[in-house]
């Protein structure tokens, strides 16, 4: 048994390692949010990227995607923007008399939403299914998206001009919600100087295959989550639904997200098992999103749902 788990953590952790360094050619800002961006991948989760215009959002997410062999897409989502520029749309064809679907860019294995935030609601709950089921479904006929499937969106914070809150079930697709924050100055001197999201971008290629996505994924699924890790994040969902500061705690489907983060978080720390520090470290970028404060006011403040969550994970103890 120990022989046929090192034939398959170590091939993986390679994987990991390669996609790690191909990422930091691009991407000089902090190594936390590549981490973030893995766990998501491993995890066959969808990550969201808030923070103020030009601090890396599009670079980070646009690495991601050139380092996984497949389709790449890029929306750049705009007001005017219809759900059939999204999912694609059914054309009648003179020629046949009948209707051919023509997909749209959401059939790809990485789908950059560029500033989802500033599409209407209509547009946005267009990529619901393919988030949580992989699919399409137009006139009747369900589509199903190729395999593995990643979204990575970008939004401007909700005080910017032309932006569209996203609603509770749209922000449930997204498995982490993170901010950048602006580099460090060492990090941000050598983008001054050596211009990477133009110079190296470009001729970045893949380092992984998706057959390779995919049984990590597989191996990732199948990482062991003891009772006792459970009972904590179970522990975890129940307080935030106690604590005065919010009116919704986290659901039974937040915690789901919490555990599968978590085990994605074991497999990039090179284990098969999951120890409490693994939730503990993406608890808030998955949980804070989906917190509802009972102060209206604080709906859209992201840093005050972190805060809360950091609160919420602080008031749990965890399991030794």
């Amino acid at each position: 048994m120990t022989t046929n788990l090192n034939e398959r953590t170590e091939p993986m952790q390679d994987a990991i390692h390669s996609l790690r360094e191909n990422i930091r050619k691009v991407y000089l800002g902090e190594p936390a949010s590549i981490e973030k961006v893995l766990c998501c991948l491993l995890a066959r989760g969808h990550l969201l990227l808030e923070d103020v215009p030009g601090v890396g959002k599009t670079v980070l997410a646009s690495a991601v995607a050139r380092c996984v062999g497949g389709d790449f897409r890029r929306i750049q989502m705009t007001p005017d923007m219809l759900p059939a520029d999204v999912i694609g749309v059914s054309i009648y064809e003179e020629s046949t008399h009948e209707f051919r679907f023509r997909s749209g860019p959401v059939f790809a294995n990485v789908l950059l939403a560029d500033e989802i935030n500033r599409t209407p609601p209509r547009t946005q709950s267009a990529l619901l299914e393919a988030m949580n089921e992989a699919s399409v479904t137009i006139d009747g006929v369900t589509h199903r998206l190729p395999q593995p499937f990643i979204v990575v969106a970008t939004q401007n914070p909700s005080s910017f001009h032309g932006t569209y809150p996203l609603p509770e079930s749209q922000l449930d697709r997204f498995l982490l919600r993170t901010s950048l924050g602006y580099p460090t100055s060492d990090s941000e001197i050598r983008v001054i100087q050596e211009r990477p999201s133009t110079n190296a971008l470009t001729s970045l290629s893949p380092v992984v295959t998706l057959e390779q996505i995919r049984t990590m994924q597989d191996t990732t699924d199948q990482t062991r989550l003891e009772t006792s890790v459970a009972s904590y994040i179970q522990q975890l969902a129940q307080r935030s639904r106690t604590i005065p500061e919010l009116s919704l705690g986290l659901s039974t489907r937040g915690a789901l997200a919490v555990a599968q983060a978590a085990r994605a978080s074991a497999r990039l720390h090179d284990r098969d098992y999951v120890i409490p520090e693994d939730v503990a470290e993406h608890f808030v970028a998955t949980a804070s999103h989906r917190l509802t404060p009972s102060d209206p006011s604080l709906i859209d403040d992201a840093r005050a749902l972190e805060s809360i969550a950091e609160d919420v994970l602080r008031s749990v103890d965890a399991p030794l």
